[in-house]
Order: structure tokens, then C-alpha cells, then sequence
């Protein structure tokens, strides 16, 4: 009701992103939305509730928290996957409310029995398998005893999937780390299948193995990043561009950032502006005062660097970001009043700014920077 910035969501641009996902998923592939972080910052029932509308149905969170609240937001909630953190009375939980978590050792596997046996519910279990990543999962050579315990409590549990993590497939510096994994998460797989077990889903592409090891698609994906408009990196853009022979436009941003200014000021030349003398007025200036700072995940790093548009016209932000509030110069924007819109990221009047140029300016990765996003920002839904 008060707040100072908005974020936009666009059906119309994720829609347009899952055509391009779904059109390079193979036949019977399952697509599993991966909206850990907030949705990467988008608004995490906000935007399930947007994606389950575009036909998806089914999500998976890092934690136990993030599996709760959608649980409790969304009434007909789809298929969840937890593949990260959970405390023991989560287990019970999602035991108790049939919500797939992972499984990568066994002191969660005992939990997992546990419950399943004292609330006569099946666990849904994907188990992990460490390839290469060394985080977390079983080691191969823990297949055989996995296997015995699968048998003997096939009643408790269900083997819903198998899974690993590849460590940067993003990347080509990688691909003789990756390619291991591959081969290692094969041989899980075959392992698996000499014990006379089959999961239900294998899965351990991502977004940049999607496209660069499609190999790997298994019988479900995982995609984070790209159903929001971005690329793993640079580097898989432009491999993928020149393999499609495609044009660099194929994925659309779905986020538009937007407050409205506070303030206008005008300053004379040779004055400092702003907290310390980061800034020196070497004109006569307009200025615009604008209610967004770090506390609001506008990045400090973006002191004298950033931009904004107001009135279409791109406008230099200009000393140091505070806080709650950053100063922008306006000299040359026009008339300009408090209560104007100003584009943080998105387009107005046919002027833009990306995500990636923000991050790039502020030092920090796509992910990084939209994950920093405050949760109490509202989050909207356009057509």
C-alpha cells in the first residue's frame, strides 16, 4: 500500500521463454521449474502462481521454508521438490504432505523411514549422487547398500528420482570435470538398474546443461534461470547463437523494476553532492532524489556508475548510494516532478536497462543481484 518501488512480472514474456525451453526439451521430457530464492527474486508465489497458469506443474525449492509458504499460498499446489535444506520436523512434514525432498545421506534417509513408517505415507525420496560437484550426495560405491534398503522398504518409500549436480556446465573450462560427471552419473544409473531398480525421474540438467550437454536431459530437467529471460553466462549465449545459427534476441525479461522520484533539486556548479565528496557539480544541475538504496537491493557498488530512465531519457545516477535513496542527474531529462515514474530495470519510452547491465556495473552475477531483491517489494502480474 505504501511501498516505494513495484515489481512487474510478464506472463506474456514467460510464456514466450517456455516455448523456447519446451521446444528443445526432448520427447517425454518433464520440465520441473526450479524457484528457489525467491523465484530468483521474482516473487516465489507470485510467480509459481503465474508459471502454474502458463501450464507448469511442477516446482522445485531449495529449502523446507520455501516449500511451506508455497504450500500455504497456493491451494491446489502441483508436485514440490525440496533439494536442499530441511530440519528433521520438515522431513515429517513433507512426508506427511506428499512433497518430494532429496535425499544425499543417510541419516535423512533413516528420517525419511521413520516418518513414513508413523504416518503409514510414503516418503518421496530423489536420491543424490555426488559426481563430481563434492557438496553433497552418495558416492557410487553406495549404491549396493542403497539398493538393499530401497527393497526391504518399498512400502515406506517411494524412488521418485535420481539426481546429481554438474559444477558449472556453463562453462567450456569445464567440460573434462563435466563430461566425468556424466559418465559417473550414468554409471548411478546403470548401477541402479542391475539392482532392479529404476527411479521414477533421472534428472540432472540444469539450465546451461539443457543446452550444452542435451545429452543430459534424462526424463526431466531442472531450468532456473533461463524461463526468467537470462542465460547461465555470456559464454552460453554465444555458443548457443552460433550452433542455432539464432539470433542473439531469444529469451525475454520478465522483471520491471519501478519506483517514482521523491524529490527534485537543483544544485550550482562547484558544490559536492551527497554523503563525502564522491561527486563534484561541474555544471549547473538538476537533480532528482529517488526513495531506493542498498537496503532495497540497489547495490552500493552502483555509486556514479548506475542509470535510471525518467521520461525515457537514461539519467546517470551521481554520488553515493545510500541506503534508502540515490541521487540522479536530470539536467538533461526535462521536466521532471516528484511522483514520476523511474525505471530501474526495464524500458520506458523506448530506452532500457538490463539486468545484466546493472550487474555487471554492481560486480555481481544475474543470480546474485536478483536474488538480493527484498522480498517485501510487492510483485505484480501483467498480461
Amino acid at each position: 500500500m505504501f511501498e516505494t518501488s513495484t515489481i512487474e512480472l510478464s506472463a506474456s514474456a514467460y510464456r514466450h521463454n517456455l516455448r523456447f525451453i519446451n521446444f528443445r526439451l526432448k520427447a517425454g521430457v518433464r520440465l520441473c521449474s526450479v524457484v528457489k530464492g525467491n523465484a530468483y527474486g521474482h516473487g516465489l508465489t507470485q510467480f509459481v502462481k503465474m508459471a502454474m497458469q502458463a501450464g507448469v506443474d511442477y516446482f522445485a525449492v531449495h529449502s523446507s521454508e520455501e516449500a511451506y509458504l508455497l504450500k500455504q499460498g497456493i491451494t491446489k499446489m502441483p508436485d514440490l521438490f525440496i533439494m536442499g535444506a530441511m530440519e528433521e520436523s520438515a522431513v515429517k512434514w513433507a512426508v506427511e504432505n506428499a512433497v518430494e525432498f532429496a535425499v544425499f545421506d543417510r541419516e535423512r534417509l533413516d528420517m525419511a523411514l521413520s516418518y513414513a513408517r508413523e504416518s503409514k505415507k510414503k516418503a518421496k525420496i530423489h536420491l543424490e549422487i555426488e559426481t563430481g560437484m563434492r557438496r553433497t550426495g552418495f558416492s557410487i560405491k553406495d549404491i549396493q547398500e542403497l539398493s538393499k534398503c530401497l527393497h526391504k522398504h518399498a512400502s515406506n518409500i517411494t524412488f521418485q528420482g535420481l539426481f546429481t549436480h554438474y559444477a558449472g556446465a556453463e562453462s567450456q573450462a569445464n567440460h573434462f570435470r563435466i563430461s566425468k560427471q556424466i559418465d559417473n552419473f550414468n554409471q548411478a544409473l546403470k548401477a541402479f538398474k542391475t539392482e532392479k531398480l529404476v527411479p521414477i525421474y533421472n534428472h540432472s540438467a540444469c539450465s546451461a546443461a539443457l543446452l550444452n550437454y542435451p545429452e543430459t536431459q534424462g526424463n526431466m530437467v531442472r531450468v532456473g534461470i533461463l524461463q526468467y529471460g537470462y542465460w547461465p553466462n555470456r559464454e552460453t549465449h554465444i555458443r548457443y547463437c552460433e550452433e542455432s545459427k539464432s539470433t542473439p534476441d531469444l529469451l525475454k525479461r520478465i522483471i520491471r523494476w519501478t519506483t517514482k522520484v521523491m524529490a527534485v533539486k537543483e544544485v550550482s556548479k562547484g558544490n559536492f553532492i551527497g554523503y563525502g565528496t564522491s561527486y563534484f557539480a561541474h555544471k549547473n544541475m538538476k537533480l532528482a532524489i529517488v526513495p531506493i538504496g542498498y537496503a532495497h537491493g540497489y547495490s552500493r557498488n552502483l555509486s556514479n556508475v548506475g542509470s535510471v530512465i525518467i521520461n525515457g531519457i537514461v539519467c546517470n545516477v551521481i554520488g553515493t548510494v545510500n541506503m534508502n535513496s540515490l541521487t540522479v542527474d536530470i539536467t538533461l531529462a526535462g521536466k521532471v516532478k516528484p511522483g514520476d515514474e523511474v525505471v530501474l530495470i526495464g524500458s520506458q519510452n523506448g530506452n532500457s536497462i538490463s539486468v545484466s547491465s546493472f550487474s555487471e556495473q554492481s560486480h555481481q552475477l544475474n543470480y546474485e543481484m536478483l536474488t538480493r531483491l527484498p522480498m517485501n517489494i510487492p510483485r505484480i502480474v501483467k498480461k
